[in-house]
């Protein structure tokens, strides 16, 4: 009996494992079916996206060829104007700017101006001591009083012939003698006086009372701005081209300050030391300038309303000639073309084509370095 119920156990127990088994073994089954079902899903999206790539190309190749496209930037060419600069270096100047000093040697004893006055032709600005000249000019007119009474006497008696020609003559010469020493006198007490010889500004003040003063030695410096203006020196290359009525851009780096003028005078003789001339450009006084200001001249030598302009770096030099690369669409292909060109002057990075190229050309401007005659072009 009890071996009847261990083997009903046993099949029961096997009955329970082979049902387990069999379950276990079917889910397997259904998972790996799952994730084939998931990965066939993920191949069908990687196809649709190779495909996507693969037209893509086709597109860009044109789908018939294995070409390689170059990317370059290209600018379509418009008619500009164009101006050629001559840049110099030069200064603010001013036609009147001077230097007064003393006419002799003597102690300054007053002075009447000071910096920043403005001041008319024949002020006085300044004495120097004068004591030994005036006391000299007293003691002259003292004699020449008597020198005139006497003459006059002289010239009475001589009249009605009485007293001799030698008497007469003696006191003439006597009278006129001491006048012209009297004169002499006067010259020398107004030398030492100083005074403007323009109108203008005193600029600046270099005497001191009770120094001595000399000539030859800077006194007192007057400036008039009314003659303010820009001077170069240029080479003798340009003596063709910069003339009297050119415009010119006046630039002050050292105040951001800017002007535009024109020559006002071209120097007809050209230095044999520097082989250079120079020009001048009037400017208007109410600038706020000074003198001796550093100052760079833009000389306009060179105008043309109607031009085709490039920038400089995309012409290049041939073996006997030079070229641009430009955009030419064929067979609706965007390929490099080269064109002869003759370049004319350049400024600031740009220049004047003469001829080879027209306005509605497509100049490459960018990527133009690798780019032979002939490949194929990816416009940007």
């Amino acid at each position: 009996m009890k071996k009847n119920n261990l083997l009903k156990i046993l099949i029961l127990l096997f009955t329970t494992a082979f049902v387990i088994s069999s379950c276990g073994s079917g889910n397997n089954v259904e998972k790996k079916k799952e994730k084939l079902n998931s990965l066939k899903k993920q191949q069908a999206e990687l196809n649709s996206k190779i495909k996507a790539l693969e037209n893509e190309i086709a597109s860009i190749s044109d789908g018939a060829d294995n070409t390689k496209y170059k990317p370059v930037i290209a600018t379509i060419v418009k008619d500009t104007n164009f101006v050629h600069y001559i840049d110099v270096q030069g200064k603010i100047d001013v036609e009147e700017n001077v230097t007064i000093s003393a006419k002799m040697p003597a102690t300054v004893t007053r002075i009447y101006t000071k910096a920043g006055k403005s001041v008319k032709a024949g002020e006085l600005l300044a004495e120097l001591d004068n004591s030994t000249i005036v006391a000299g000019i007293n003691e002259v007119k003292t004699g020449l009083q008597l020198a005139n009474s006497i003459y006059e006497k002289q010239k009475n008696l001589w009249d009605q012939k009485i007293g001799t020609e030698v008497q007469y003559l003696q006191a003439k010469t006597q009278k006129e003698s001491l006048e012209k020493k009297l004169i002499s006198l006067q010259e020398q007490l107004d030398m030492t006086k100083i005074k403007s010889p323009i109108d203008g500004v005193v600029d600046e003040v270099m005497l001191r009372i009770g120094q001595g003063a000399a000539p030859g030695v800077p006194a007192i410096r007057i400036v008039n701005l009314a003659g303010l203006k820009a001077k170069a020196e240029i080479s003798e290359t340009y003596a063709g081209r910069v003339k009297e009525g050119n415009k010119v851009s006046i630039k002050m780096p050292d105040i951001q300050k800017e002007i535009q003028t024109r020559i006002s005078y071209c120097s007809k003789v050209i230095n044999p030391l520097t082989r250079t001339f120079t020009v001048e450009a009037s400017i208007d006084p109410n600038q706020g300038l000074h003198a001796n200001m550093m100052a760079v001249l833009m000389i306009a030598d060179y105008y043309k309303d109607t031009a085709i302009v490039v920038p400089i770096n995309v012409v290049q030099n041939g073996e006997d000639s030079n070229y641009i690369l430009v955009a030419v669409e064929k067979n609706k292909k965007v390929f490099a073309e080269k064109r002869v060109v003759k370049p004319g002057l350049s400024y600031n990075g740009k220049i004047e084509i003469i001829s080879g190229i027209v306005p509605g050309d497509k100049i490459i401007t960018t990527g133009f370095q690798d780019l032979n005659p002939g490949d194929a072009l990816l416009l940007k």
